[in-house]
């Protein structure tokens, strides 16, 4: 089944080629050039991926990222030209799944969004749920519960809770949750693991300073404890 993909950025030249590039492996895809436009095709449209740029006119990416979350679990790819890393890390806090610094090759870029539309297929027809203590994971509704209490996730942290809890008390590096969660090598970015690790246990821990589902292997990763 053919995914939909919609493309926010103002860049035309851009656009016009990711278009032409996903258009040949067989994605519909939809376009806007402007926040405002983005907003009101996201509103009125279903789509399985947004590939979104932080800088744009009317409305910026971030608070669109932003917006967005709160009433989808759509992934999000966020697209930035500079070279702070500081927009990186507020993308993924407001909830993008992950981000392309331009200009990216665009082999990456369908590497990416193949692992992404991959991921949410197999937790669709996979088992219906996950339960480790008072949590539990709906795996084919993609909702979180914590005693009784639904939490929001974003796609990503929703994916990644769920690969830690499926194999409770293995350790997996930084490294290795980035091939094995985000689907490719993303060397010399092991802050996005701790970045979505830090939100995720703001989202379903009592206490994030004292942890209790996921817990960090000082100097090697994390894991999922073992003992509940």
């Amino acid at each position: 089944m053919s995914a939909r993909i919609l493309i926010v950025d103002d860049e035309q030249l851009l656009v016009k080629g990711l278009v032409r590039s996903l258009n040949n492996e067989g994605y519909e895809t939809e376009t806007a050039y402007d926040g405002r436009s983005a907003r009101e095709k996201f509103q009125t449209g279903e789509f399985d991926l947004v590939i979104l740029d932080i800088m744009l006119p009317e409305v910026d990416g971030l608070t669109l990222c932003r917006e967005f979350r709160s009433v989808s679990g759509t992934p999000i790819i966020m697209l930035t030209a500079r070279g702070d890393d500081i927009d990186k890390i507020i993308g993924l806090e407001m909830g993008a799944d992950d981000y392309l610094s331009k200009p990216f090759n665009m082999r990456e870029l369908l590497a990416r969004i193949k692992a992404v539309l991959r991921r949410a297929r197999q937790e669709k027809s996979g088992r219906k749920q996950l339960v480790r203590g008072d949590l539990v994971i709906d795996i084919a509704r993609r909702k979180v519960k914590v005693k009784d209490t639904e939490v929001e996730l974003t796609g990503k942290e929703f994916e990644l809770l769920l690969h830690l809890a499926a194999s409770p008390g293995r350790v997996f590096t930084r490294e290795k949750l980035l091939e094995q969660v985000w689907g490719y090598d993303y060397i010399g970015e092991d802050r996005t693991v701790d970045v979505h690790v830090r939100r995720l246990r703001e989202k379903v821990e009592e206490n994030p300073g004292k942890p209790r589902y996921v817990l960090t292997k000082w100097g090697i990763g994390y894991y999922f404890n073992d003992e509940e």
